[in-house]
Parts: C-alpha cells; sequence; structure tokens
C-alpha cells in the first residue's frame, strides 16, 4: 500500500517558497504528521520523530505526542509526532511510515533548518516497539541518531511481550521465529544507536524487565545508554504532570539531551 502523509505544519515556517499560517494542514491523504520547529534563534537542527503509543490499537497523540513538543523545542529540536499506520498484523505498515517520514524531512531539510543526519526516535509503549524496531532493525539511512522510550515493549516474546501489542504487530498466529525476531534486545549490535530508557518498577501492563534487557543488551554492546525506573506510576504516564516523578524525568531526560 502507498505509504502518504497529511502533514500539519504547527508554526510559522516557510515551505517550497510558500508562507504557512499556523496549524495549516497539507492534505495528501493519511497517516499524518505533525512538524513543532523551534525558534530560529534555538534551533540546533536536530529532529525527533515521536511514535505515541496506543498498543498498535491507535494512538496516545496527545499526551504521549503533541505534548512532548514544547520540551523538545526548547531544547532546540525539532519535534515531528507521528500517527502511524496500524499494523493489523503487517508489521511493514508502521516501519514504512517512519521511513517515508525521515524522507519527507529531509527532502524539507533546508526550509525547516534542520539536519539530516541527526533525525532521532522516540516512542512510547507499543510505539516504543516501534521505535526500538527502528533502532534495530533498519538499514544504515533510515538508523536513528538516538532513541528515547518511556515503558516502551521490547520483547515480542512471552513472558515479556504486551500481548495485544504483539498480536497487532505480528498476528495472533506468529510463529516462534518470528517473535524471536522482533524481540528487539536480541538485535543490538555495536551499531545500535544510543538510548534513554523510563520505567515505572510498579508497570503491570508491560513488565519492567523489557527495559531491563533492552539496557542490559545495549550496555554489553558497548551503546550508551540510560536506564531511569520510578518506583511507581504504572503504565501510559507520557508528559502528564500529575505523574510523581514528571519534574525528574524532564529533568533527566534535558540533561540527557545536552550530552551528545
Amino acid at each position: 500500500m502507498k505509504s502518504f502523509f497529511k502533514i500539519a505544519i504547527l508554526c510559522m515556517a516557510a515551505i517550497a517558497g510558500l508562507r504557512m499560517s499556523a496549524g495549516e494542514v497539507i492534505d495528501i491523504d493519511t497517516p499524518q504528521m505533525r512538524i513543532f520547529l523551534p525558534d530560529d534563534d534555538k534551533n540546533n537542527g536536530r529532529v525527533v520523530i515521536i511514535c505515541p503509543g496506543g498498543s498498535y490499537l491507535g494512538h496516545a497523540f496527545e499526551h504521549e505526542g503533541t505534548q512532548w513538543s514544547e520540551l523538545f523545542n526548547e531544547h532546540g529540536i525539532t519535534a515531528v509526532v507521528l500517527r502511524y499506520t496500524l499494523p493489523n498484523g503487517d508489521r511493514n505498515r508502521p516501519i514504512a511510515d517512519v521511513y517515508k517520514a525521515m524522507d519527507i524531512i529531509r527532502s524539507n531539510a533546508e526550509a525547516w533548518k534542520v539536519n539530516p543526519d541527526d533525525i532521532g526516535i522516540m516512542g512510547s509503549s507499543a510505539g516504543g516497539h516501534l521505535a526500538s524496531t527502528i533502532a534495530t532493525h533498519s538499514p544504515a539511512e533510515y538508523t536513528p541518531t538516538f532513541q528515547i522510550l518511556f515503558y516502551p515493549v521490547i520483547s515480542m516474546e512471552q513472558p515479556l511481550t504486551h500481548k495485544v501489542s504483539h498480536d497487532n504487530f505480528l498476528g495472533a498466529d506468529s510463529n516462534a521465529a518470528l517473535d524471536a525476531e522482533y524481540t528487539n534486545y536480541r538485535k543490538v549490535n555495536a551499531t545500535t544507536p544510543r538510548a534513554i530508557i523510563f520505567f515505572s518498577g510498579d508497570d503491570t501492563v508491560v513488565t519492567v524487565m523489557n527495559g531491563v534487557e533492552y539496557f542490559q543488551a545495549l550496555n554489553e554492546a558497548g551503546v550508551p545508554a540510560s536506564l531511569h525506573i520510578y518506583p511507581t506510576g504504572h503504565h501510559g504516564w507520557g508528559y502528564n504532570k500529575s505523574f510523581e516523578y514528571h519534574d525528574e524525568v524532564v529533568k533527566e531526560l534535558s540533561a540527557w539531551l545536552k550530552s551528545f
């Protein structure tokens, strides 16, 4: 299936010589990506593609997506929030959407004042599985430069996997070899991009061992990685300020973004 995007430019930007108004939409079909550009005086050229969670059934588009944009813009980073195609058992659909998003970003690099060689990936829950899949399975031209993962589904194998995400991504009838292929800690190597991982220790939806296994694999491969596990919070807190450790998350993520 041909993959195109509805692009919502949520800032003042010049594209293809045209002056765009805030919130204007270029309607060229679904899925959708929303671009949040930082002020010119802060822009450092870095980009992050954000993949919200939703068990590969939907998208937590606000608190795991657009609400993060202001923080990234403050750090001079362009935020691209992706409403990727839901797989319905065809894993190639959301993966292709991320690749298409990278192509669009690179084709507009000059207009958006971004570095086409500094595109990172972020994901939460099932979106974290998609982000870590991009980080561990992509050809060189689509491998991100960094990854940010919030309570990610890393494993497609029992007992660690999240069954709903597994069944929607691979299909309920997937085999052991396919499950292992997309258990992403098994695919880490020395070229995997640096990562920061956040979890709550009491998460009963996606077990924290997904993050622990991924961190351990990154560490053993010599990839710079940081793992933050908070005592409470359960699952799905995203940018919600009601999360008890919200300020700590912002502080740790901000420090990490400044470290490279």
